[in-house]
């Protein structure tokens, strides 16, 4: 028993083989250890604290201010685009058209003239130009440029374009006006004769040609021509009475042709300067006003015939103004409301088709609110 423990304790404790060693290879001499390598960092120099700034936070705009800012910002950003556009096109449509053209010109088809024409109509009539006028400028837009050839730098629609508006400025500009230059060259007392339907802003345009007047040291005298209505007449005598004028007045249902002639003997007497007669505004189909008209034309001999025309009525204006015209003749016209008007149409359709200058427009209801007809100014708010 012994004997078996024995052994089996002896197993326990056996030492494990030895490993067989491989023949000796031949010694390879060790690499030296390799020193690690010390770099000296730069030497700096001492920083100096920078003391801390406490900014002020800005203050915070309304949203009134944020969307006022934002709406000049992209005013001005548009304006300078525009100016670069204008600058780099060509002025007027005869810089891009031409009868003879170069080897790679394109020649100006009527299909293609006929969809942009179409186009151009709709902007016209949206900025209340009369249909006919329309029809006629566009004709004639289209005889110009039929079968001339273009370059091919450039597109058929800023041909197009370029030969509308060359054709609605040369009307707008047609017989400018200078009333200024025109009022300095007459005799003593110039006798101007207004005449429109009422609502139109008749009576206050003859306001403010008054005040424009007397601000360049003229003497007026105003004549409360309508007689139609009593209305017109206390009207009249308001605005006489704010701008310190002399106003010549009778009764209603006066003779219209003698209170102009009563004013002009006034302004003779006292050595006026000149002499602004109120007319009746009952519509232009009414033969009796269209008679009126004609004998004040025949006693008082107008120096100025001057149709108010409202520059929202559309075709309105362009039926009356040629109504007028055809009974005494107008030498100028003031459009009035210009300020609510979008674009000015009416402008265009007026002096295309009677033909007369346009020699102010009103912009609001003050007294200082008329100016002069800027023919390049219309254009400008026809095609923005």
């Amino acid at each position: 028993m012994f004997d078996n423990l024995k052994t089996k304790l002896k197993g326990l404790f056996k030492k494990a083989p030895a490993e067989v060693a491989e023949p000796d290879a031949p010694a390879v001499p060790e690499a030296p250890a390799a020193q690690p390598v010390v770099q000296e960092a730069p030497k700096q120099e001492p920083v100096t604290p920078v003391p801390e700034v406490k900014q002020e936070p800005a203050p915070a705009l309304s949203r009134k201010e944020q969307l006022k800012a934002e709406k000049e910002a992209k005013k001005a950003a548009k304006k300078e685009e525009k100016a670069a556009k204008k600058e780099d096109k060509p002025k007027d449509a005869s810089q891009l058209v031409t009868d003879a053209g170069g080897f790679f010109d394109k020649k100006i088809k009527e299909d293609s003239l006929e969809d942009l024409l179409w186009e151009l109509e709709l902007a016209l009539m949206e900025a209340d130009v009369a249909l006919p006028v329309v029809e006629e400028i566009k004709e004639g837009v289209k005889q110009n440029l039929l079968g001339k050839k273009y370059s091919r730098g450039h597109t058929l629609e800023e041909v197009v374009e370029l030969s509308l508006k060359d054709a609605v400025h040369s009307v707008l500009r047609l017989n400018e006006f200078d009333f200024d230059d025109w009022y300095s060259k007459q005799k003593k007392p110039v006798v101007v004769m207004f005449i429109g339907i009422n609502g139109t802003g008749k009576t206050t345009a003859i306001a403010k040609i008054a005040n424009r007047l007397q601000k360049n040291g003229q003497t007026v005298v105003m004549a409360a021509g309508d007689t139609f209505r009593a209305g017109a007449i206390q009207q009249l005598t308001v605005h006489a009475d704010k701008l310190g004028c002399y106003i010549v007045k009778h009764n209603q249902d006066a003779d219209p042709a003698a209170v102009a002639y009563d004013a002009i003997e006034h302004a003779k007497a006292k050595r006026k300067d000149c002499v602004l007669i109120d007319t009746a505004g009952r519509m232009q189909t009414n033969s009796n006003l269209i008679d009126e008209m004609k004998k004040i034309v025949k006693v008082a001999k107008p120096d100025l015939k001057v149709f108010v025309g409202d520059s929202l009525a559309g075709n309105d204006a362009v039926t009356q103004a040629t109504a007028f015209d055809e009974a005494v003749g107008i030498d100028a016209v003031i459009l009035t409301k210009i300020d609510a008007d979008s674009k000015g149409g009416a402008a265009l359709s007026i002096a295309h088709t009677i033909g007369k200058p346009i020699a102010f427009v009103c912009n609001g209801q003050e007294y200082d609110d008329i100016i002069k007809f800027d023919s390049e100014w219309m254009l400008n708010r026809l095609f923005e």
